[in-house]
């Protein structure tokens, strides 16, 4: 069994980037090339399910570790290493980019010269799967493959709309295999060099697709999410050197698992690494400028890949933070990013930026629950990345439909939308209950964050989770109540939702409302062994048989209520009545009369409150303070240290 788990995952890792070569040579927009993307992306999910399954359902994980000869793999990986350096250095000469330059160099070189000069540690771990790697196999698999699909169709209809933008559709879906290759190898991978590997692909195809349209603005953006996160490759590249040639480790499990005070550096180089690239404050930035990308690039970012790779690295850490000064300044800087990106999320109305601010939001919680250290803290941070990825997947492409249906991703134009769009905004809807409402996921997880915080005597952190909390819930609520408000003259719009995408939104559909449901048996099954593994005791249950009949209570009661209510009204003659304006209603339901006898139009709109903490009041003082934070964080770690 393990050689053949050890099998398909090598397909995992490998078969995508042939998907990619196959999709990229399909250059026109073809029923091929979506049979193609379909079939093989139903194939890599089938594979990634497999694999889980095994996994998860073994009794010891330890028989899925590899050691076998790994000369020809380490030389693709050096070349490979390589190739990226020269392809940053030339896209940026080619835009005179030329800073971007340094940070590739300044990371790539170093790690090089361990290798190819026989500093590197041999003969190491090199493939380690475990639960955690499982549920991110499920994540990447499902989530990530049903993204693709969703793209086949949406890049088709998006150089419709869009013109002036070259069509390179089959070199975007191309990437975006790139993208679930690289993550396939990073998850499976305990080797660091090979961790460094996967990572910096994943930096290069986030640059290459946020910069897809090539505009001033795309390219600017692209840039400034390349440096970033070559940034962070070079604090990673700083911790793998040290684990190599310092303490002779070569595996991340040997860091997790060696007691080593010292240890606490390379952790620290690492968590830096997986600020950049989950995209805290103060680097944020990069993950708000990759909007400019198409829609599908947005969903594979925000929800399944490039930002949960930086959460992923944190909780893998997270024992190692406990009680220690970097899980603290982790655990600050990501409650203050919780707060700070949910105060911004209430100052915008563009659809796609509220979303951009929330994932930052609530990647800032999970962070904060990984630097606790805490049992409780991973398992909220678990569910969080599970609930999340699915949620915000969902959200994304349902965002980018109604922008194609609507001409328009502006919460105020979607006034209505239960009428105008109703099958679009009824999946919303689950999204959004999905992101902040109970019983779904992120709610119960909060719960569990709050008691982390709580026992780690940090006043600060309860602050962040309460009131960054209470903002969340302002502008989802705020969002779904536009979206459920019904005007009399509103009429149904056509929804040319192609059926392609309609094959990856109604499985995330789904598995929001199963996954509420088997909220339970996940903890059980899929969460509680992640604890057990990481910190190498059997941990008690974080949730109690009591908290499971309150949550099934409560599912049954979201579903149970609507359906009563209906049956209730049967029978019953509805009456259509005007909006309430102070009594002043001009009698067509648009206008209304004021206090001086003249009509106006009435208009209904959300209160953004920019004048009180907008971007432009709020959003730079947010990055210089986290930059602090992070500052000392290195200074008073890596610099007392060395």
């Amino acid at each position: 069994m393990a050689f053949q788990i050890l099998d398909v995952v090598n397909f995992l890792i490998v078969f995508p980037f042939i998907m990619a070569v196959l999709v990229f040579i399909q250059k026109n927009a073809s029923a091929l090339r979506n049979t193609t993307i379909i079939l093989g992306g139903f194939t890599i999910m089938a594979a990634a399910i497999y694999v889980a399954v095994n996994v998860l359902t073994a009794p010891d994980v330890s028989s899925f570790v590899y050691l076998k000869e790994t000369h020809l793999p380490d030389k693709i990986v050096i070349g490979g290493e390589i190739f990226l350096m020269c392809l940053v250095c030339f896209l940026s000469i080619k835009y005179k980019k030329y800073y971007a330059i340094l940070f590739s160099l300044a990371g790539t070189i170093p790690v090089l010269w361990m290798d190819l000069t026989g500093k590197a540690v041999e003969g190491n771990t090199h493939i380690r799967i475990d639960t955690f790697a499982a549920v991110m196999y499920l994540i990447v698999g499902v989530v990530g493959i049903l993204i693709c699909i969703y793209a086949s169709g949406y890049m088709k209809d998006y150089h419709h709309h869009h013109i002036d933008v070259q069509d390179r559709s089959n070199y975007f879906l191309a990437l975006m295999f790139v993208f679930l290759g690289a993550m396939f190898g990073l998850i499976s991978s305990d080797n660091l060099g090979w961790i460094y590997f996967f990572w910096e692909i994943t930096s290069v195809c986030s640059f290459l697709m946020i910069g897809y349209t090539r505009s001033t603005e795309a390219v600017d953006n692209s840039f400034r999410a390349l440096w970033m996160n070559l940034l962070g490759g070079c604090g990673f590249a700083a911790g793998l050197m040290v684990c190599n040639m310092g303490f002779s480790i070569s595996n991340l499990s040997q860091v997790t698992s060696t007691n080593n005070k010292l240890l606490i550096v390379p952790v620290t180089l690492f968590a830096f690494a997986a600020l950049t690239k989950s995209a805290q404050f103060p680097f944020s930035r990069w993950l708000l400028g990759a909007m400019v990308a198409p829609t599908p690039s947005s969903a594979l970012l925000h929800s399944a890949t490039m930002v949960k790779i930086g959460v992923y690295m944190l909780i893998r850490v997270s024992p190692v933070m406990y009680n220690t000064l970097t899980g603290i300044m982790i655990t600050v800087i990501g409650g203050f990013t919780f707060f700070a990106a949910s105060l911004l999320a209430i100052t915008v109305s563009d659809g796609k930026k509220v979303l951009a601010y929330s994932t930052i939001s609530n990647l800032g919680l999970i962070t904060a629950c990984a630097g606790t250290g805490t049992p409780e803290g991973v398992w909220a941070a678990v569910m969080l990345v599970l609930f999340h990825a699915v949620s915000k997947s969902l959200l994304f492409q349902t965002v980018g439909d109604i922008e194609n249906c609507m001409g328009s991703r502006d919460i105020e134009d979607m006034h209505g939308l239960i009428i105008k769009l109703p099958r679009l905004a009824f999946i919303m809807m689950i999204g959004i209950c999905g992101m902040f409402m109970a019983p779904f996921g992120m709610l119960v997880s909060k719960w569990a964050a709050l008691k982390s915080f709580v026992d780690s005597g940090s006043v600060w952190l309860v602050l962040f989770l309460v009131f960054g909390s209470g903002s969340t819930l302002f502008y989802w609520a705020k969002w779904l109540g536009k979206i459920c408000t019904v005007i009399h003259q509103s009429f149904e719009l056509e929804d040319i939702t192609p059926r392609s995408e309609l094959v990856s939104i109604f499985p995330l559909t789904s598995l929001i409302i199963i996954m509420c449901f088997a909220f339970p048996w996940m903890s059980g099954h899929m969460v509680q062994p992640i604890l057990d593994e990481a910190f190498h005791t059997n941990i008690p249950d974080v949730i109690s048989g009591s908290d499971v009949i309150i949550m099934m209570i409560m599912v049954v009661m979201v579903f149970m209520l609507p359906i009563g209510s209906r049956f209730l009204s049967l029978g019953k003659n509805s009456k259509m009545s005007m909006s309430y304006v102070a009594g002043v209603n001009a009698g067509d339901d648009r206008h209304y009369i004021d206090s001086f006898g003249k009509e106006r139009a009435l208009y209904m709109s959300n209160w953004y409150m920019t004048d009180y903490f907008g971007e432009k009041k709020l959003l730079w003082p947010s990055i210089w303070v986290a930059a602090i934070l992070v500052a000392v964080m290195l200074i008073v770690v890596v610099g007392g240290a060395i």
